[in-house]
């Protein structure tokens, strides 16, 4: 059994690594060959901590195994990521433990490969502003890998405290893109693709907000009564996810779904445009959201990566277990 710890993942894997195992994955999903088993996700009563499990098989990478993990809100103080995780890797073959993965940084990479990978699907192909509604831990590598994805130019930005914004705005320079931390009326009115990363239980991004064209991507923490954008705007828009059972349950369109402004069937999975057996955006008016609701298979697919590279530039721990 081979362990890989946290402090190694930064060397063994980045956004480009990331975007395409988690491209494959979709990709995978949407064909049948891979899928996710159902999530468990607890509130212990200690700590004001939520803790889960995500787990799934994927046929074609022949990954099997879990993610184990949660948020724990009072680790800053504790100099620590509120979010903490590990992933655990099984052989198809056997079931024999593979591998033990630090999974914290993967976690952010794979959740901004997901955004990344909806973006090359969905925007316009002319899209010249980003907008970006939160600015936590998250943000910045929402910001890197979607900037990635098209020619942008600029960056418009929007926090309920817009003092944290400054450290999106030095992520934005680097990028050699201008910045500008604006309202919500203006930073719809402005970005040609939007990517939400907050923890909102209520919605932001209002229906009004948002002009016609926008690819939207729904990045923040999925649970029970999660919000971010209004439910008319779900409505208007046409909807992509990446597992439709966790979008109608715990993602971003629960509450058009509980409002009956969406039926579940009107949500694609977002492989289904990667393996070209659905058109995806259709006009250039058109409004595209992507539902990112976090699957286990993106992360086992990027820890694999990073085993793999592991073994190969020897930075694997070999245990006998």
């Amino acid at each position: 059994m081979y362990i890989v710890p946290e402090k190694d993942i930064a060397a063994l894997v980045g956004a480009e690594d990331s975007f395409e195992a988690v491209r494959q994955v979709f990709g995978a999903m949407a064909a049948g060959s891979a899928y996710n088993f159902p999530v468990i996700r607890e509130a212990i009563g200690h700590a004001d901590a939520l803790y889960g499990f995500k787990s799934g098989f994927d046929r074609q990478g022949l990954n099997l195994g879990l993610k184990s993990g949660g948020y724990w809100p009072g680790n800053t103080a504790k100099g620590l990521t509120n979010h903490q995780s590990t992933v655990f890797l099984f052989d198809a073959e056997t079931g024999k433990c593979r591998a033990i993965v630090g999974g914290n940084l993967l976690t952010a990479l794979r959740t901004a490969a997901a955004a990344a990978v909806s973006v090359a699907c969905l925007a316009r192909e002319n899209a010249r502003v980003l907008g970006i509604v939160g600015a936590g831990h998250q943000a910045a590598f929402q910001l890197r890998a979607v900037a990635a994805q098209r020619r942008f130019e600029r960056v418009v930005a929007w926090n309920r405290s817009p003092e944290k914004l400054a450290s999106i705005g030095d992520v934005a320079k680097n990028l050699g893109l201008d910045f500008e931390a604006v309202s919500l009326q203006e930073l719809g009115a402005q970005a040609d693709v939007i990517v939400t990363i907050t923890s909102s239980y209520a919605a932001i991004l209002a229906d009004a907000h948002v002009k016609p064209g926008t690819h939207i991507a729904c990045m923040g923490t999925d649970t029970k009564g999660k919000q971010e954008v209004e439910a008319a705007l779900v409505a208007r828009a046409s909807l992509f996810t990446d597992e439709v059972a966790q979008s109608v349950s715990i993602g971003e369109c629960q509450h058009a779904i509980a409002a009956g402004l969406v039926a579940p069937d009107a949500i694609a999975m977002l492989g289904a445009v990667i393996n070209r057996t659905h058109p995806g955006r259709q006009s250039d008016d058109e409004i595209t959201l992507f539902d990112g609701t976090g699957v286990g298979l993106q992360d086992l697919a990027v820890a694999a990566t990073a085993v793999q590279r592991a073994i190969e530039q020897g930075r694997a721990i070999e245990v006998a277990f």
